[in-house]
Parts: structure tokens; sequence; C-alpha cells
């Protein structure tokens, strides 16, 4: 079956929601989502819920409880629908000014939730969430997900101050992410091709070329970034500056002692867990080293990878997979898991949720994002490798997720980031395993490669966008950071990171400008090596015992909004603030390197080494 070119890849079709931004349905939602919110308010005010003086509660309370949550689960339920619709336009087309318009209407509305959200945080701190529960059923059901609204109210603004922000933010770090979107969606390189062409790429497809088979490919796609980045890179420093000195501000009126501790806060996630496993992840990176030098060895390159290399597939690889190839990789893992999960991708071709190529106009990177119910929609940018299929299963674990969650309400399905990958690292673990258990030789080797790149970046790369945000984050508080001193301080933590596991003299200076994350959220980065670490652990559990661990699973993804990181592993028998545990999921990373030198040593060591 011959590879379907970029235009004929899968888009996603959401035309049953609404047909198009002028229908009256799309009208309708976007009115409603503005009188609901007008409602929300009123209640607020109706029942007076804000910072009140601690009291013992009484009926009209627990009334109010019920009122409140009850407002907030229907409003999240239909707005939820209508930011992905606008969202799905927006995010594949940059150029949609319409849609742009609207996001940004549409995030007007949402932000006037924000100092509600306040208020409700200050109101339960003071009434005491145990108290309320024996008089409003609601907060019973939701006491989970209330108990950290409520430990919020210890650090926040006062009221006035909450409701400015909200207000200000729309025109601050919102603002500027949505320029960085923008400008880096619409950014394109000129790649100088080993065979005298020069197209134009946009950068998704450039960026996409870092796992072509030709080398000469590779570094002419490499040296069309170091080209291209520098153009926008002034814009991207504005931006960067903007959302986190923004944060800073606001993290030290709220009380924080550090970004750190407000990012640790929002994922339910307590600093000996976090410290835990930093500590183990600082222990394996001498083992990830050795593993890149390897791969720099099967390159023909004598000493260190070169950042170009990175992604490279090995000199004996496929040249690359199909579309329908990968599709049926992914099929395949997850049919030997069977259950829901097996269906998953046939339901997801069949209605249509992905949206599969790169495009001018379309951000880079990958997501899934819930449409309502137990639907998803799936952003992917393929580039033809077999780490595009990982990425198609690990988005696609984030749908599976948001199956378990379609049953319980908006309040309860509030997901932190590290608890969020659960699923979806769990789903990119059984594509390689499966693989794994079926592959020997030079097969088994270049699976091993594909993933080890994963674990990689999420192990090593991500520890380096930890080490560069946390000196961005205390330079800003005293000043702002030009290009040359943000490519310094990204350089810096990727020697850091990376070591003599990589040609220094080839690290991505302008790794800041191009992750998006950097300017939506805040220490982004470490959620994903929790992610990864912890759903390894889960995957040595279902391997120990599948019919045990199936018993648990579905529940506990889908009381991933309701509970701390440390509770949802104790399901699982984990103690999480024990290094031990992070050191033991490393470990299986720390057997693939040792499969992976073992074969590659005998790669080396056979004449015909490099020939396909």
């Amino acid at each position: 079956m011959n590879e379907p070119s970029i235009d004929e890849l899968p888009r996603w079709d959401i035309s049953d929601v609404h047909e198009s931004f002028e229908s009256r349905s799309f009208l309708d939602a976007m009115d409603r989502s503005a009188a609901d919110m007008g409602r929300l308010e009123a209640l607020f005010e109706e029942h007076d819920i804000r910072g009140v003086a601690p009291r013992p509660v009484v009926a009209a309370d627990g009334v109010a409880a019920d009122a409140v949550i009850a407002a907030l689960n229907s409003l999240h339920e239909h707005t939820t629908v209508t930011r992905a619709y606008i969202y799905a336009t927006i995010s594949t087309d940059s150029f949609h000014e319409k849609a742009a318009g609207l996001l940004s209407e549409f995030q007007m509305i949402e932000s006037r939730e924000r100092p509600l959200a306040a208020r409700f945080a200050a109101w339960l701190n003071a009434l005491g969430l145990d108290a309320l529960a024996a008089h409003s059923q609601q907060v019973a059901e939701h006491h989970g997900s209330l108990v950290k609204l409520a430990a919020r109210a210890e650090h926040q603004m006062n009221e006035d101050e909450e409701a400015l922000y909200g207000e200000l933010a729309n025109t601050g770090s919102s603002a500027w992410n949505q320029l960085h979107g923008v400008v880096t969606s619409q950014l394109t390189a000129t790649v100088a091709m080993p065979d005298g062409s020069a197209p134009s790429l946009p950068m998704a497809a450039v960026r996409g070329l870092a796992t072509h088979a030709d080398p000469a490919v590779r570094r002419a796609a490499y040296d069309a970034e170091m080209t291209a980045w520098p153009t926008v890179a002034p814009v991207c420093a504005a931006a960067i500056n903007g959302v986190k000195g923004e944060a800073n501000v606001v993290n030290r009126r709220r009380g924080w002692p550090s970004p750190l501790d407000a990012s640790l806060f929002a994922n339910n996630v307590s600093r000996p867990t976090f410290d835990a496993m930093q500590h183990a992840v600082v222990e394996s990176l001498p083992d990830f080293r050795r593993w890149f030098r390897a791969k720099a060895q099967l390159h023909g390159h004598p000493g260190a990878l070169p950042w170009h290399d990175l992604f490279a597939p090995l000199p004996f690889a496929a040249a690359g997979i199909s579309w329908p190839e990968g599709l049926s990789i992914v099929r395949n893992a997850f049919q030997s898991y069977g259950g829901s999960l097996a269906g998953l991708l046939d339901r997801a071709l069949d209605e249509q949720w992905i949206d599969a190529g790169p495009r001018a106009g379309k951000r880079g990177g990958a997501f899934c994002m819930s449409l309502g119910g137990d639907r998803s929609l799936v952003f992917l940018n393929w580039s033809g490798s077999v780490d595009s299929a990982q990425t198609t299963a690990h988005e696609l674990g984030h749908a599976y997720h948001n199956t378990q969650l379609a049953h319980r309400t908006p309040l309860q399905r509030s997901l932190p980031m590290a608890l969020a990958e659960t699923a979806s690292i769990f789903c990119e673990t059984l594509v390689v395993e499966e693989g794994l258990q079926r592959l020997q030789g030079r097969d088994r080797l270049s699976l091993l490669d594909v993933d080890l790149q994963g674990s990689g970046q999420v192990v090593v790369d991500i520890h380096s966008r930890f080490l560069f945000e946390t000196e961005v984050f205390a330079r800003r508080q005293r000043r702002t950071l030009g290009v040359s001193e943000l490519n310094e301080l990204m350089l810096q933590a990727q020697a850091d990171a990376y070591g003599d596991g990589i040609v220094q003299a080839t690290a991505h200076p302008y790794m800041w400008a191009l992750k998006p994350h950097y300017y939506s959220s805040h220490f982004y980065n470490w959620p994903y090596t929790y992610g990864l670490l912890f759903g390894l652990g889960l995957f040595a559990q279902y391997q120990n015992d599948p019919e045990r661990f199936g018993a648990h699973y579905d529940d506990a993804l889908s009381r991933v909004g309701m509970n701390t990181a440390e509770e949802l592993a104790a399901v699982f028998g984990f103690d999480v603030t024990d290094q031990a545990f992070w050191t033991a999921s490393l470990d299986i990373i720390r057997q693939r390197i040792a499969a992976y030198m073992s074969l590659a040593a005998d790669e080396v060591a056979t004449p015909a080494a490099n020939t396909p």
C-alpha cells in the first residue's frame, strides 16, 4: 500500500458538532457560554460565595454548595466542547483570523471564572470540606477534587486582585502564548537538500526531517533550523519574558516560595515525591550518555553524538514506515492488551478524531483534547517514522483516558499534567514491548533505538528544560532576558544534562523558542518524566499480574482528578516518595540500554555493519 501524501492523511471532522462558525448552533453555544457565566456570577453573589470568617456550617451552606457545584459542572460540560471546536481550527490553521478572534472572545468569557474559583476556594477553606460534606451531597461526591481547591486558598491574592488578574491575563500571558503560537506555526525554512533542491517547508515538517534516513538530509534540516529560528527569536524572547515575568509577579503575590512549588501543587505531587524522582534522574544521566555514544558509533561518529542525529534511524533500519504500517503497529499493540483499548484506534479513524499531517499554519508537536463525553481529537505531525507511530499510540492513550473519565463530572476529571500522562505512557510502552517480544537482531536494535530516543527526550532533554526554566525564572526576577542570554542558558542546560553524550558544539540553542509549553504553563517539563517513570512502573506490574492490574487500572484512570499522586500510586502498592520506586523504573530503561549496547557491539564488530 502506498504512503498517502500529506494532503491525503486524515484530518479530523467536527462538522457534526457545528457546521461552521457562522452556524446557528455555534452562535448559540457562544451566547450560552456568556449567559451561563453571568448566571454563575449571579449565583455567587446570591449565596455570598467568597472568603468569610470561619464559622459553623448550616443547612443553607449545603444548599449553596450544591447549587454552585452543579452550575460549575454544567458550565464546563458545554464550554469544553465550544473551546475544543474553536481550537481545532486555530491549531491546524493559524492563518484563520475568524478562529483567532473567536478564541480571544471565548477566553474573555472563560477568564471571568478565575476570580470565582478564587472566591469558591476561600469559602470552602473557611467552612471546611468535611463540615460542608455533611450538608452537601455535591461536596461529598466531589470531596477529592475539592481538597486541592480548598488548599489553594492559602495561596491566593485578595478577591479584587484575583479578579483583576483574571482580566489582565487575557492581554498578558494568554496573548503572549497566542503570539508565540502564530509566529512559530507560520515559520518556514528553506532546506538545502543533497539533491540540489531547496524546498521551503513549514517548521513542523523541517523538524520531522530529523528522522530521515539520509544523514545529509538530517544535517540540512538542522542547518535550516539554525537559519530560521533567529528570524523569530526576538519575538519569542519577548513572549517568554512576558509569560515568565507575569508568573513571577503572581506567584510572589500568592505567597509561593518558588514557581516550582506552585507547579507541584498544581500537579498534586508532593515535594518529597519530586525530590525522590529528581535524584533518581540525575543518577541515571551517565547511563544515557553511554547510550548516546553507542548510537554515535553506529552512525560512524568516533565519540559523542551530533545533535542532528539524535533522532536518526539506524543506518540499516527501514527508511521509514507508511501511515498504514504505523496504524498496524499501534493496532496490534492495543489488541495485545484487549478490552475497550483494542478497538480504540479504529473508532478514532472511523469517527475522524485524528488530524495527522504537518502543513503550513499547523502548530508543531502532538496533543489530544477532549471533545466532550468519551470523544477526543488527536493532533499529530506524522513524519513516517516508528517514533511517529509511538507518538500516535501516546496521544491515543490520552483518548483512552478520556473514555474512562467520561462518567465523571467535569470537576472530577480536571487532571493535573503529571497524572494525565499515565495512560499515554502506558500505551506507548505497549507498542515498544509488543515489538521487543517478536523482533531479533537488527530489527530489535532498531526498535530499541527508537524507544531510547523517546526515553532520552523525556529523562535527559526534559531535565535540561527543567534546568533552563529554573534559571530563567531566577533571572527574570531581576530583568528581561535577551536572545543571546536565553541561548546561552539553553546551551548550558543541555551541557549539564547531556554531558559527553552529545557533541556540544552542535547543541540546539533555540529549543526555548520552539517548545510551546514554555509559553502556556510553568515547569511543564518534569510531569512528562513523572508520567514516563510512573507508567513504566505500572507496566511492570501489568506484566507480573495482568488480571490484578486490570481490576484497578481503569478505575484509577478515572480518579486521577480526585486523588493526589501519592494516593493514586498507593492503589497499585507504590510508594512514590521513595527513590527506590523511581530507580526501579529507570532500571527498566537501563536494561534496554544494556541490550542495545550488546547488540550494537555485535553490529560494530561485523564487517558489513552499515550495509542495508
